[in-house]
């Protein structure tokens, strides 16, 4: 017998089998997504797929036949709606998904327009269902899904219910047949309350936006899709007749606009690819300004006769692409829920789930909140779930991927008592969320938890002082006893205490401990002492900053003692109001909400806490230890030049800190909010300012660089006025 043939066709056989492989996985996962509404692939998993089955393609054209996923637009309809053809055949995209992508893109298509076929027109690549409505003389006569490009499913009954699509055009030069495209979606803060409902009506939730529009458009009874809050938004036609002809797509858009079709603002018309990549990169830092879902930016040729003269491929048209965004879900195996205990004593539950790569980080873990929380996302232990990160805000599990239940997922039940003291849970007081851990006197967990926050750069500032030691010090490994047993040890500690403590490493977002991978045991560290058994780096530098952090503002030592409610903002206002400890604590609660920021609640809250004698024995250790607990008499107040005006300062100004910066304009007499609003007097933009600076653009509120909030501080308002760098109201 002769050797086994390598090749079929000049194609190598696992070529040929990674191609049958990938082609199943594509054309299963798009009859899920298309066809059932019940994507069990991420959109990820999909562009990886199809750009592998792609660069196959590439490398043995012969595998590039006209039944490969990679010539099919969509997918096939559904068998539940009567089918109609569309009078100009609905196109898919190609992808790019970073800078190389666009300049290959747009050298193909100067190559073919033999020139610049420039200008452009950007716009957000909603993540919708795609959708064709035909007027004919001015009326709306049918509404149909892509389908396959050629047919697709009717669901004009259903389109006639969304809000914004208009049953009849309006104006003097409407065509006498028009076949509108755009995209049906759900917005975003609408969709979380439809999963909302589902689940407390006992039904699976809907993945994404994307999946809840496309199966409401595909309700067989349209007063269920009424029920819902469906928009549209129209980019683009495919047949125009007995009308004067538009131009371009950008002329499109404003007689669709006149005609009283939903069509988006955010778009621009740019000369060229420099200017189409800071529209790209600009989007991809306010992904989540407007109030639906996008996946990146569809790019196209305005002018139609340039489109005309560049075609499509089978599946495409040269004269746009879509360029994609790194993806934001993701989705993953949801191994197990626990709960981790917070400073407060707020007991929180966190999904534990196969690690995953999403928006450039490794992710295993995310919180759920509170026990209502998990019900509301209708989530099980043992889901395949969707999991989603954006940008560098903390994972978020967005719900289950219900179609691939087995049946051995289980729900989570919250438990009774506190896990690391054993504590029974409560909730403090009636109508309460969250459940608590009362014994914050003496639960390691809050210990633990307070000593980090008491470190952080806004209260004491103790570098040396992070997760693995504040651990270290509340939880050593047993038979070693804490050292730290609460706040009131913490200037106490010596060399000698801290050498021999072992600790198991937590994670500092949930307060789990850490499992080491190779040995499936947990993470154990000696972060006091080296081999030898000689104090280590970490020790000096803790004990050397300790001593350090005895001489911080007031205010700093007030946030470290984790009263509730008191932040940097509200401690800054005591402190300059009180100057000490002691008069904090002897006053009365009238007395306290005199002062600006705090009021009634807030006041209250100060009291309670200093009326428990080991909260006093913390201030009282403190200052035997030699901790501040007084500031030096308040300085005379300087020409208050900025009194009743309210200032927002954003992005890195030179020579300043956020808080520096502050301090200057309320010494002046100014306040200082979080948010910009119409009634911002000045917004002071220094570098990296983000979604802040573009708000106050949209406001017109006038913003300083560096330079104008000196002229501010140094010349008053009125000299600043003529130094702004956007004009303002």
């Amino acid at each position: 017998m002769g050797e086994p043939s390598t090749e079929v066709a000049g194609v190598p056989v696992p070529a040929l089998k990674r191609h049958a492989e990938l082609s199943e996985l594509v054309e299963e996962a798009r009859w899920r997504y298309y066809v059932l509404d019940q994507p069990t692939a991420s959109d990820a998993q999909f562009d990886e797929w199809f750009r592998e089955l792609l660069a196959l393609e590439e490398a043995h054209p012969s595998l590039q036949t006209p039944g490969s996923p990679t010539q099919q637009v969509g997918a096939p309809v559904s068998g539940d709606f009567a089918k109609v053809r569309h009078l100009a055949r609905m196109e898919s995209l190609d992808n790019a998904f970073n800078d190389a992508d666009m300049a290959a893109w747009q050298v193909r298509a100067e190559r073919l327009a033999e020139g610049d076929p420039g200008p452009y027109l950007c716009e957000l690549k909603i993540d919708g269902l795609a959708i064709a409505l035909v007027y004919r003389d001015g009326k709306l006569e049918r509404a149909a899904t892509r389908g396959d490009g050629r047919t697709g499913d009717d669901v004009t009954a259903n389109v006639r219910t969304i809000k914004g699509v208009p049953h009849r055009l309006k104006g003097d030069d409407v065509p006498s047949l028009v076949e509108v495209r755009g995209e049906v979606y759900i917005p975003v803060e609408d969709f979380k309350k439809l999963n909302e409902q589902l689940v407390e009506q006992g039904k699976p939730p809907f993945a994404n936006p994307r999946n809840s529009a496309a199966g409401t458009l595909r309700q067989k009874d349209p007063r269920i899709t009424a029920q819902r809050p469906l928009r549209m938004l129209v980019h683009g036609i495919g047949v125009w007749e007995g009308a004067t002809e538009p131009r371009a797509q950008s002329e499109v858009y404003d007689r669709l606009r006149e005609f009283g079709l939903p069509v988006s603002d955010l778009y621009q018309v740019l000369p060229g690819l420099t200017e189409i990549n800071e529209f790209i990169e600009h989007y991809q830092v306010h992904r989540h300004d407007p109030p639906y879902e996008i996946d990146g930016v569809v790019v196209k040729v305005d002018d139609f006769r340039t489109q005309r003269e560049l075609g499509s491929t089978s599946r495409a048209p040269r004269w746009a692409i879509a360029f994609k965004y790194p993806p934001e879900e993701v989705n993953t195996k949801l191994l197990d829920i626990q709960v981790g205990v917070g400073r407060t004593g707020r007991v929180t539950p966190y999904a534990v789930m196969e690690p995953v790569v999403v928006s450039g980080s490794t992710v295993e873990r995310a919180t759920l909140h509170n026990a209502a929380v998990v019900a509301k996302k209708g989530v099980f232990i043992g889901d395949t779930v969707v999991l989603r990160k954006a940008g560098d805000v903390i994972p978020e599990i967005v719900g289950p991927v219900a179609a691939l239940r087995d049946g051995s997922e289980r729900e989570f039940v919250m438990p009774t008592q506190c896990p690391e003291c054993g504590t029974t849970l409560a909730y403090e007081k009636e109508g309460d969320a969250d459940l608590r851990c009362p014994n914050a006197r003496a639960c390691p967990a809050q210990i633990r938890e307070r000593i980090y926050f008491a470190a952080g750069r806004r209260a004491l500032d103790i570098d040396g002082l992070g997760y693995v030691a504040a651990t270290a010090l509340s939880q050593p490994l047993p038979p070693q006893q804490p050292v730290v047993r609460t706040e009131a040890d913490l200037f106490d500690l010596t060399l000698d205490q801290l050498i021999p403590i072992k600790s198991v490493v937590r994670d500092p977002d949930t307060g789990l401990p850490k499992i080491d991978p190779k040995t499936g045991e947990q993470k154990v560290v000696s972060f006091f002492s080296n081999i030898n058994g000689e104090p280590s780096q970490n020790a000096l530098q803790l004990i050397e900053e300790l001593e350090r952090a005895k001489q911080v503002p007031l205010a700093q030592v007030l946030v470290a003692l984790s009263i509730r409610h008191i932040g940097p903002p509200t401690a800054r206002a005591l402190a300059d109001a009180m100057r000490s400890i002691d008069a904090i604590m002897n006053a009365s609660e009238e007395e306290l909400a005199a002062v600006e920021g705090i009021g009634p609640r807030v006041a209250a809250t100060i009291r309670d806490w200093f009326a428990v004698d080991w909260h006093r024995a913390i201030v009282d250790r403190w200052r035997a230890a030699g901790v501040r607990m007084e500031d030096d008499p308040a300085p005379e107040k300087g020409p208050q030049t900025l009194e009743g005006m309210t200032f927002v300062v954003t992005g890195t100004l030179e020579g300043y800190t956020r808080d520096s910066a502050a301090a200057e304009l309320t010494g002046r007499g100014g306040k200082v909010a979080s948010s910009v609003s119409k009634k911002t007097s000045f917004v002071i933009a220094g570098d990296n300012a983000g979604s802040k600076y573009d708000k106050a653009v949209s406001l017109g509120v006038p913003i300083l660089d560096g330079a104008g909030f000196e002229i501010l501080l140094n010349e008053g308002p009125q000299a600043a006025a003529e130094a702004v760098t956007t004009p303002g109201s």
